[in-house]
């Protein structure tokens, strides 16, 4: 029960990420384009990020003060970050723009419904660049979860009740792109600087991706006039949704519960998105629909449950 809080922060952090695409959709609907939508969602996250590395910082330095530590022994102690470090970590927030792009504009083709589960394709996309990369064959498990994973995806979304002609093939190659930059995602940003404070992670990595998305979007809303209508409020939701409570809960609790029940937890984004779709955005979601969203969700969490199992099984037997 003591890890019952930890548990709840990563499921609220997950479900936070299934928020985005009802208020993304809503945008659209007063006439808010790409670049205004991302472009105010990491700004209020810079902002937002930067608030609280700077209230670690404080939090650090006066922790430091009362134990006697002075400024060149908390430099041994916690080694200060490098631009090179900063860079890599700027870096490594690029590939969550490119996502939001490529995710948010396959909303303008495709149901939100659908677009949530094109982007969960991410998980067995992950397991193909690492089985690609390592040079070795997934194991039977994994080649289980991948038919589950496919057989799914087409229950969801609807290809078995509709024609091909219902479906926009843009809005879906978008929607794949997307999983495919969010699993690079996964991998670069596990690799960037680990020994970093989350905190500074979390500020200098969002501070890349608007940075890049101002190159390819420059910021007019800021002068235009736009910023002071909805789009601040949506910018706002979709900033503390999207780009700050998640990576906050997700520090505090993945480190306590490990990485195999937070991947289990984090499989919550589907069907907090899909049902949204369905009572806010009053999509259609067939039953059948419905048995594809769950065998998804069968499919993410699986692997999981059985390493969870297999780690067991080794405990009691040793």
């Amino acid at each position: 029960m003591k890890d019952m809080k930890y548990l709840i922060s990563v499921l609220v952090g997950a479900m936070s990420y299934g928020i985005l695409s009802t208020i993304v959709v809503l945008a659209y609907g007063q006439g808010y384009q790409l670049g205004e939508v991302v472009g105010t969602q990491l700004m209020t996250g810079c902002i937002l990020a930067w608030m609280l590395a700077l209230y670690t910082k404080v939090r650090e330095t006066r922790k430091q003060r009362k134990q006697g530590i002075t400024p060149a022994e908390a430099g041994n102690v916690s080694p200060r970050m490098t631009w090179k470090h900063r860079l890599l970590l700027m870096l490594a927030g690029a590939p969550t723009v490119v996502t939001g792009l490529l995710y948010y504009q396959s909303l303008r083709y495709i149901p939100a419904s659908l677009a949530i589960i094109l982007l969960f394709q991410f998980t067995w996309i992950s397991v193909l660049i690492q089985a690609v990369s390592k040079r070795q064959r997934p194991d039977k498990i994994t080649v289980l979860t991948l038919f589950l994973l496919f057989g799914g995806t087409l229950l969801a979304a609807g290809v078995l009740g509709e024609s091909t002609a219902h479906f926009d093939f843009l809005g879906i190659t978008l929607g794949l792109l997307s999983a495919v930059s969010y699993s690079m995602f996964i991998i670069f940003s596990g690799k960037a600087v680990p020994s970093v404070h989350p905190a500074y992670r979390s500020a200098w990595m969002v501070t890349g991706g608007l940075v890049l998305l101002c190159i390819l979007f420059p910021p007019y809303f800021l002068f235009n006039g736009l910023l002071w209508g909805q789009l601040l409020l949506f910018g706002f939701l979709l900033g503390l949704f999207g780009a700050f409570i998640p990576p906050v809960l997700f520090a505090i609790g993945v480190p306590h519960i490990g990485g195999g029940m937070a991947g289990i937890l984090g499989a919550a984004e589907l069907p907090v998105a899909v049902l949204l779709s369905s009572f806010v955005l009053h999509e259609q979601v067939s039953v059948l629909q419905w048995t594809g969203v769950v065998l998804v969700l069968l499919g993410v969490v699986m692997p999981e449950l059985y390493k969870l199992r297999w780690r067991s099984t080794e405990t009691v037997t040793s």
